[in-house]
C-alpha cells in the first residue's frame, strides 16, 4: 500500500477562521441559548435574532470547524434512496412533506444569500442517485418514481455527466452547492449585528431545565436561557432515548484538482459498495476542485489508512487527470427511521430542543432546522413540525432499526467489561505513529507512539458510557466504537457525545515491560 500523496486537512477549513470570540461572562442571561455552532447551531441563532430574542451561540471548540467544516456541502433534497423508505414508513403524506421541507432549506439558503449579500461560491445544480449494476438500477429507478410522487422534480436517466456508464439514475434538478464555511461566517457576521452573542471554548457539562433553564460550562460558569438547543450533531445531553435511536457513521474524502472541461456537472451519489459521493467546486482559472466521498464505516473499527487507499484508487481510476490535494474526514448520524430528530429534547420538555440525525445531508438539515425550531420558540407552527419531532417513538416502525443499531454498542459495552478482554499487546511493540490499548494491570491503557518515539498514554475508558477506544491510524485519534466519541491523542474530547477527557496515564513502566494487552 502506498501513501496517499495528499495533505490531511478539510479544503473548507483552509478559508481561515473568523475572529476568536471569549468565553460567557459567568451569569449570562439570554432569551435562548444555542449549544454547538455548526451549520444548524448558527441557523437556529440567527432566525432567532432576526425574529427579535436575545441569543447565545456557545461553541466548545471554533465556530462552523467541527463536522460542518469537514463537509462535502451539498446543499439536496435527493438523499441516497430515502423516498422508497419513508413512503414505506410514513406514508405518501410523510415522503411529501420530507421532500417540501429539503427544497425550501434550499430555496431559504439562496434567498438568505441573495438578502445578505453572501459571496460563498453558490451554484445551483442537479443531483443524481446512481447505480453502475443492472441490479441496482431497479432500486434506483423505484426511488425515481418515490422522489417524483413526493413532489420533486425529479426523472429517471441513463445518461449523466460522469466519466463512465451508469446503467440508471435518479436526476433532480434545481439542487445546490455551497462553500459551507464562507456561508456561516457571513452568518454569524450579521448575527452580532442583530445583537447574538458568540462565545467559543466553552464546553457545556450541565443543563438544569425549568424556567429559566440553567447551562453549566466546563470551567464552572453558568447561563440563564429561557429556551436551550442542543446541536451538537450527537447530542450531548439525553432525555428522549437519542443515543438508542442513532448510529455514527465516518466517511472518508479525498479531493483534489481536475481540468475544469471535465466537471461532470452536477452531485453524483452511489450507494452501492461502500458509498461513493461526488461533487466539484470552483478553484483556479480553468479548474474544479473534485470531492470523493465513500469508505463508509463505525467510529473505531480501524483500517483507515487501508480505507483511504482505496478511496484514493477508485478516484484516480475514474478520474485519470485528477491531481489529489487533500484528504479529511466527515462524521454523522443515522436515526432509526431515516429522519432526523428536530424538535423538544424530551416528552416533557417544554423549553428545551434539540437538532440531530442528518445521517449526511446536514446542510439542507442544518438550515431547516433553523427555521422549524425558531418557529417552536417563538410560538409559530412549521408544516412538518410533526414529522421530524423527536419525541415520535414508533416502536413497531423503530425497533428493527433500534436493535441493529445497538447491537454492536451493547456487544462492545458488555464485553468490554469481561475481566478476560485483553489489548493489542505491550506498549514495547508500538511503532512510531501508531496506537494500541494495552493492560496496565487491571487497566486498559489506551498508548500511542509519535513519530519521535515518545509515548503518550490515557485511559482506554471512553467518558460517555465506559467502552473500550480504539485507534484511528489515519487521523492519530481515539474513537469510541458505542457512540462515535473522538478524543486527541492527549485525552481531548474531539467529538461528543462524552464530555469530559480521557484521563492521563503517567507511569507507563508495567505496560513498556510486557504487560499484555
Amino acid at each position: 500500500m502506498t501513501d496517499v500523496p495528499v495533505r490531511p486537512g478539510s479544503y473548507w477549513m483552509e478559508y481561515g477562521d473568523g475572529p476568536a470570540y471569549p468565553r460567557p461572562p459567568d451569569g449570562l442571561e439570554v432569551d435562548v441559548a444555542m449549544i454547538g455552532a455548526g451549520i444548524a447551531g448558527i441557523s437556529t441563532a440567527w432566525e432567532l435574532a432576526r425574529a427579535g430574542k436575545s441569543v447565545a451561540l456557545l461553541e466548545a471548540d471554533r465556530v462552523a470547524s467541527g463536522v460542518t467544516g469537514h463537509t462535502t456541502a451539498k446543499v439536496s433534497a435527493l438523499h441516497g434512496t430515502v423516498y422508497q423508505r419513508l413512503r414505506s414508513t410514513r406514508g405518501p403524506q410523510g415522503a411529501a412533506l420530507y421532500a417540501r421541507s429539503q427544497q425550501d432549506a434550499i430555496g431559504h439558503l439562496v434567498a438568505v444569500c441573495e438578502e445578505l449579500g453572501i459571496d460563498c461560491d453558490l451554484e445551483r445544480a442537479p443531483a443524481f442517485t446512481y447505480a453502475e449494476t443492472a441490479k441496482e438500477a431497479h432500486t434506483v429507478k423505484a426511488e425515481a418514481e418515490a422522489a417524483l410522487a413526493a413532489g420533486l422534480p425529479a426523472s429517471y436517466v441513463t445518461e449523466t455527466g460522469l466519466p463512465f456508464p451508469v446503467a440508471g439514475a435518479v436526476r433532480v434538478e434545481g439542487q445546490a452547492l455551497f462553500h459551507p464555511r464562507k456561508y456561516l461566517y457571513a452568518l454569524v457576521a450579521d448575527l452580532e449585528r442583530r445583537g447574538g452573542q458568540i462565545f467559543e471554548g466553552t464546553r457545556i457539562v450541565g443543563l438544569r431545565e425549568g424556567e429559566p433553564c440553567r447551562l453549566t460550562t466546563e470551567d464552572g460558569r453558568t447561563v440563564s436561557a429561557r429556551d436551550v438547543v442542543v446541536a451538537t450533531h450527537f447530542p450531548v445531553f439525553d432525555r428522549s432515548l437519542l443515543f438508542a435511536r442513532l448510529k455514527p457513521h465516518r466517511e472518508l474524502v479525498v479531493a483534489g484538482v481536475i481540468p475544469a472541461a471535465q466537471d461532470p456537472g452536477g452531485m453524483y451519489l452511489t450507494p452501492e459498495g461502500s458509498t461513493r459521493s461526488v461533487r466539484t467546486a470552483p478553484y483556479g482559472e480553468g479548474e474544479r476542485l473534485l470531492i470523493v466521498t465513500g469508505e463508509k464505516f463505525t467510529p473505531g473499527t480501524g483500517r483507515v489508512e487501508e480505507r483511504y487507499e482505496r478511496l484514493q484508487q477508485w478516484t484516480t481510476r475514474r478520474f485519470p487527470e485528477v491531481r489529489l490535494t487533500h484528504r479529511w474526514a466527515a462524521q454523522d448520524n443515522e436515526p432509526t427511521d431515516g429522519v432526523p430528530f428536530v424538535g423538544a429534547l424530551h416528552p416533557r420538555a417544554r423549553h428545551s430542543y434539540v437538532a440531530t440525525g442528518f445521517n449526511g445531508w446536514g446542510m439542507a438539515g442544518g438550515v431547516m432546522s433553523g427555521k422549524l425550531l425558531a418557529a417552536r420558540i417563538t410560538g409559530e407552527k412549521s408544516p412538518w413540525t410533526d414529522l421530524y419531532d423527536p419525541v415520535r417513538l414508533r416502536p413497531v416502525k423503530e425497533a428493527p432499526s433500534m436493535m441493529r443499531f445497538q447491537a454492536a454498542a451493547a456487544g462492545h459495552f458488555v464485553g468490554d467489561r469481561l475481566p478476560f478482554v485483553t489489548g493489542g499487546g505491550p506498549a514495547s511493540r508500538i511503532a512510531p505513529g501508531g496506537g494500541a490499548v494495552v493492560r496496565k494491570g487491571a487497566r486498559h491503557v489506551a498508548v500511542h507512539r509519535d513519530d519521535a518515539g515518545e509515548l503518550h498514554a490515557v485511559s482506554a475508558r471512553c467518558t460517555h458510557l465506559g467502552c473500550l477506544v480504539r485507534f484511528n491510524d489515519a487521523e492519530r485519534t481515539w474513537e469510541c466504537p458505542c457512540h462515535g466519541s473522538r478524543f486527541g491523542i492527549g485525552g481531548e474530547v474531539l467529538q461528543g457525545p462524552a464530555l469530559h477527557p480521557l484521563e492521563r496515564v503517567h507511569d507507563l513502566k508495567e505496560t513498556e515491560e510486557g504487560d499484555d494487552a
